[in-house]
């Protein structure tokens, strides 16, 4: 018969043995605090120690600690272990924020043929020049070590991350002046009822894509085949036909789409669309164009 602790009874209130019991069925806490939380409800049931070690399944020097901290200073305390540091950190406050300046510029300034640090290339500068700028406790800095630095202070510097410049003072009003006029094709499909053609104002919304690639097939595809094959076969090899530009309008009321396929992206060809727009509504219409400032469009 295996011998009883002489250890005290831990009592636990109804809060903390639900905060326990769900604990110790979590799957996202840390698998220690779930045994040590299975531990302490087998304790506080007055489960025998070497059945608690087979239930648990860890260690007895680790279910005694478990419980003395417990009893010692609360279930907090034998839940989550104590913050500690053995020795002091030998990369002081000073070090670090030389790293973050060293970041915070660019590699070229400093002479490297580079347009943003890679954490490799952060320590191995910081390396070499780190000693001679007073910080020689950064003479062995890893690439582990820049990447701690960095990342408690949250600065990237290998990441980009791209923003719009606001260039034009009169912004504010030209996106007015956009949005009202999506606002008033709203209310004209809102008072359109069905079957009752085009309002008197026409919203056409045009913009082009240039440079898509044109290939070709160089054997012909298979058709599905019951028994042999579901898909519809195609030839990996293709062949180029170079670049063209796609031009589209859409209609705003309707979804209606008028496209164009050009070799070359100019006023041209872009005068070209509009040519098929007037031919294509009523001429006792107005069209209403809404499009970027491409140069095409404004030349």
């Amino acid at each position: 018969m295996a011998r009883k602790t002489k250890r005290a009874k831990l009592h636990l209130t109804n809060e903390q043995r639900i905060r326990l019991e769900r604990l110790s069925k979590s799957r996202k806490a840390p698998l220690r605090e779930v045994q040590r939380a299975k531990i302490l409800l087998h304790y506080a049931d007055e489960v025998p120690i070497a059945q608690i070690q087979r239930l648990v399944n860890v260690s007895r020097p680790t279910i005694y600690k478990c419980i003395d901290k417990a009893l010692a200073a609360g279930i907090d305390a034998g839940l989550k272990d104590l913050y500690h540091r053995p020795f002091k950190p030998k990369i002081d406050e000073a070090a670090k924020a030389w790293v973050i300046n060293l970041a915070c510029t660019k590699p070229k300034d400093h002479g490297l043929a580079a347009e943003i640090w890679t954490l490799n290339e952060l320590a191995k500068y910081t390396r070499e020049h780190a000693p001679a700028a007073g910080h020689p406790c950064l003479s062995k800095a890893a690439k582990a070590t820049i990447w701690r630095i960095l990342s408690a202070n949250e600065i990237r510097p290998h990441k980009i991350k791209y923003y719009l410049e606001r260039r034009d003072p009169d912004f504010e009003q030209k996106m007015h002046e956009v949005l009202m006029v999506y606002q008033d094709v709203n209310l004209q499909n809102d008072n359109l009822s069905d079957g009752a053609g085009y309002p008197q104002v026409i919203t056409v919304s045009v913009d082009e894509k240039p440079g898509v690639q044109a290939i070709d097939t160089v054997a012909p595809d298979l058709p599905p085949k019951s028994g042999c094959h579901k898909n519809v076969g195609r030839d990996y090899e293709y062949k180029r036909l170079g670049t063209v530009s796609i031009l589209a309008a859409l209609d705003l009321h309707t979804g209606e789409i008028i496209a164009q396929v050009h070799d070359r992206h100019r006023s041209r060809e872009f005068i070209k669309l509009l040519k098929e727009l007037d031919s294509h509504y009523p001429k006792e219409h107005t069209i209403r164009i809404v499009l970027d400032n491409h140069s095409s469009h404004i030349s």
